[in-house]
């Protein structure tokens, strides 16, 4: 079947329709990624939007089994569920090698409801999202009337979908005595099995949750990535910021955590012209001058002359200058833009997991 994507300035893209034969709509967005569709897939913080890959083919190496780790993770996805709209490729791969593999993308896609259109010219499309900046769009299968109005998913509280609804405990194989609340906000599971292979014990929290109330000991708090507006939610979850100061517990973000610790602290944050979503984002660590390659999905950052005096920047990005990540001039307080857990990758950053547990360890 034939669909095109129509975006909101009018601009039209056809092409073959794979996957769920049905309409989504949504913020159009890329990435740049060369592999980890699956990954990308299934990882919360894509709430909402279409997702236009600009490598040229997808698919090639199918989709894994729905296994699960020692942990109970799924072991080879983000989720347990698929949380973009649509997808949109230049080349859909339907013959597909891998020694894991079970199934292709598009029986996948059709399977979890959701429209894939192949044969786009995905470097056009990046062309004008990058000109104009991130727009809604929808998918549109022939023969259908497009909705005269797309609406915004960033104007709707998008963590509260990803978020987890009550308070779990995780426990690690090899206990290293550490316990800390993650706030989830759309928690990746390749965070949680960072900190699982490292013996802390994890008690996952809806994104609401007082931490105040949790009737144990909690050495430290996390806060994690997640979907949309970080004003949404940078209220509420403040709050859980502003108990571990008190409490003098070292804090951790990362991506959608990273903007909610800085809101909570009184600095400001705006939506990027089209955001950065991809495995190879080059940033420096402002205290060392080293260079690292990042992986990173996210369309919102903090302003930088909004920061408080006792906070730094810690991390910019080498492509535009922004924010990739803030820390406290005293306090163990810090966290970062970029996913330090990467799956597939890159791996230049998973050493502020043992950084934040160091930290954590001189508190006790």
């Amino acid at each position: 079947m034939k669909g095109t994507l129509l975006l909101a300035d009018g601009t039209k893209f056809s092409g073959e329709l794979y996957g769920a034969q049905t309409m989504a709509h949504g913020e159009v967005v890329f990435n740049t990624g060369m592999t980890g569709y699956d990954q990308s897939l299934t990882d919360p913080s894509y709430r909402g939007q279409i997702l236009v890959f600009t490598y040229p083919l997808i698919g090639n190496y199918g989709i894994a089994p729905d296994d699960v780790d020692e942990y109970g993770l799924a072991r080879f996805f983000e989720s347990n569920q698929t949380h973009i709209r649509a997808v949109i490729v230049s080349e859909l791969s339907q013959e597909y090698s891998h020694h894991s593999a079970k199934k292709s993308l598009s029986d996948w896609l059709e399977q979890k409801g959701i429209p894939l259109l192949s044969g786009v010219d995905t470097r056009a499309l990046t062309q004008v999202l990058r000109e104009h900046g991130v727009m809604l769009g929808q998918v549109v299968p022939e023969g259908k009337v497009p909705m005269e109005e797309v609406p915004d998913p960033n104007t709707t509280n998008l963590v509260a979908e990803v978020s987890c609804t009550n308070i779990e405990v995780i426990e690690p194989k090899n206990p290293c005595g550490i316990t800390i609340a993650a706030i989830d906000t759309g928690i990746k599971n390749n965070i949680l099995r960072n900190f699982l292979q490292r013996g802390v014990r994890i008690i996952r929290c809806p994104w609401d949750t007082d931490i105040s109330q949790i009737d144990e000991k909690i050495d430290a708090l996390f806060l994690s990535n997640g979907p949309g507006d970080p004003e949404a939610v940078g209220e509420v979850i403040g709050k859980n910021v502003g108990y571990a100061r008190q409490q003098k517990m070292p804090i951790f973000g990362i991506c959608l955590g990273n903007q909610i610790l800085s809101l909570s602290v009184g600095a400001k944050t705006f939506k990027l012209k089209y955001g950065h979503r991809g495995v190879n984002q080059p940033c420096q660590d402002k205290k060392t001058g080293k260079a690292v390659i990042t992986s990173q999905n996210h369309g919102y950052a903090v302003d930088t002359d909004s920061l408080p005096d006792d906070f730094e920047v810690w991390f910019t990005n080498l492509n535009d200058g922004t924010v990739e990540g803030v820390s406290h001039k005293t306090e163990p307080i810090f966290s970062v833009q970029f996913h330090p857990e990467a799956c597939p990758g890159p791996q230049d950053t998973q050493y502020l997991f043992d950084d934040f547990l160091n930290v954590i360890r001189e508190k006790k």
